[in-house]
């Protein structure tokens, strides 16, 4: 461990006035819209057929322009309904005899930081409203932020998942 704090001592002197490698200030952002569906109660699962609006804020109608041909979208949000007294570092999973995970290696709400992100089909557009297919968001849910999803960046064939991740599911 004195190696690596010794290791973390020389790293900041990289950084401009020997600024803390993390910041502890927060980091602010304005969301750019809200999710608009039937859901009002967190759940785990069955939100492959949910479709939700995405209403923009009507004066970043134009920041849409484009996104027409995509077949995708990434959506980034604001998980706002879990207190900051449920996050966890780790989290149980379900299944007969699985252990809990960190949390960071799961797809849990619970995180550190309740930002959400989900990769999901577009539907259609009008205006300022994109509708959408089983995004994991509750109804009033703030969007930070869309991206195209662009295979060619986004997705990865070959990417590998520990044994836990891949096995059924018990209930």
């Amino acid at each position: 461990m004195i190696c690596c704090v010794g290791f973390l001592d020389k790293l900041r002197g990289f950084w401009p006035g020997g600024q803390p490698l993390i910041p502890r200030e927060p980091i602010v952002y304005r969301a750019i819209g809200v999710v608009r569906n039937r859901i009002r109660e967190s759940r785990t699962d069955g939100w492959e057929d949910v479709r939700s609006d995405i209403i923009l804020a009507e004066e970043l109608a134009d920041a849409l322009d484009g996104l027409d041909g995509f077949s995708h979208v990434i959506v980034v949000f604001h998980i706002d309904r879990v207190p900051e007294a449920d996050r966890r570092l780790n989290v149980p999973l379900r299944g007969v005899g699985t252990p809990s995970k960190g949390v960071l290696a799961t797809r849990s709400q619970l995180r550190p930081n309740p930002i959400g992100v989900a990769v999901v089909p577009v539907l259609h557009r009008r205006k300022h409203v994109l509708r959408v297919k089983g995004l994991d968001a509750l109804d009033g849910t703030p969007v930070l932020d869309l991206k195209p999803y662009l295979p060619l960046y986004d997705s990865v064939p070959d990417a590998r998942l520990p044994d836990w991740a891949t096995a059924p599911r018990g209930e």
